[in-house]
């Protein structure tokens, strides 16, 4: 696959609070005696955007040092995970990653990196299932008929994604094993274009987190089919599963914070310790729950071992996606 290596960096920075640093267990150097920066794979106003300045903010009032959101979209996240691995392994960038960063070994077979094995779990923050999102031009009304819609004129519905190697690509490339369909992929370079062509429906479905589409969904301008948890939606809006029509489609895209492998094991335990505390937040649950998301939490060698266990199963899938675009 050819990729791109022009990616747009937006910096925020949230100030210090003013608040002393605290002790950090043994951290090497006081950790962090310095700004700390967060490198998101997607662009402002996305999923993980939204998360990666939630916990920007808390961090930095924990800290008493700016922490600073730097986004690297592009290449299904490969640009961003190039810059955290190629970073000095000192806690001072770290990555705030998805599903997708689990796959970009599969889709890519020269990476100059490993996207597991050069990366170090710090915290699983939170996952969310995907919604099968449809313009109301379509039709259909219910997944059901809209697996109808698709089987009756195969190869005609296009479904859009944030990207080749995307969570939104795995999750629409799931969705068509599990029921059966042809689909073509539509990989969008950003959100804003994917959303416009959903709207006028020159795509006609989605597989992306809540958060992405809530507002249009809540004003009717999309559709939202169905859900990909074991159980329905209840909040932010109310959401059937898929298997209420016999599709076992349960698929949940992750987040967590990753850092190069060679961070020293005090530092881990500095931030996992900090992420852990300030997702106690009852301001930041909030927040996050208003973006669909469920929050979830995992030990440093629990989320390495959660995101193998992803990979091993789901890499039948994984091998199939690499085979079409002849990596």
């Amino acid at each position: 696959m050819k990729l791109s290596l022009i990616g747009a960096v937006v910096v925020a920075a949230t100030l210090a609070s003013g608040t002393p640093v605290r002790a950090q267990g043994g951290a090497p150097g006081g950790y962090p005696s310095s700004p700390v920066t967060i490198v998101t794979p997607l662009a402002p106003g996305t999923t993980i955007d939204v998360l990666a300045r939630l916990y920007a903010d808390k961090l930095a009032k924990r800290f008493g040092q700016q922490v600073i959101v730097s986004n690297r979209p592009g290449a299904g996240g490969l640009i961003a995970a190039q810059a955290v691995a190629a970073a000095p392994p000192d806690g001072y960038t770290v990555l705030l990653a998805n599903s997708g960063h689990a796959i970009l070994g599969t889709l890519n077979k020269n990476l100059p990196f490993d996207p597991v094995h050069d990366f170090a779990g710090v915290s699983l923050i939170g996952e969310t299932a995907a919604l099968v999102t449809v313009p109301p031009s379509l039709g259909p009304r219910s997944l059901q008929a809209f697996v109808d819609l698709a089987k009756a004129k195969p190869g005609t519905v296009n479904y859009a994604s944030a990207g080749i190697g995307t969570a939104t690509h795995l999750a629409g490339a799931y969705f068509a094993k599990q029921a059966g369909i042809q689909m073509v992929h539509v990989p969008y370079k950003t959100g804003s274009a994917l959303i416009a062509d959903l709207l006028e429906g020159r795509v006609q479905v989605t597989f992306s987190p809540a958060a992405f589409t809530l507002p249009l969904l809540q004003e009717g301008k999309l559709l939202a089919l169905a859900v990909s948890s074991p159980a329905a939606m209840r909040k932010p809006i109310e959401v059937p599963n898929a298997r209420s029509v016999g599709i076992d489609f349960e698929y949940a895209t992750w987040y967590g914070f990753l850092a190069p492998v060679k961070t020293p094991s005090a530092v881990l335990q500095t931030l996992h310790a900090a992420i852990a505390e300030v997702s106690e937040d009852a301001e930041l649950r909030a927040k996050i729950d208003a973006q669909g998301i469920e929050p979830r939490s995992a030990g440093l060698r629990d989320f390495d071992a959660h995101i193998r266990n992803e990979m091993d199963r789901l890499a039948p899938l994984l091998k199939s996606i690499g085979d079409q675009i002849g990596n």
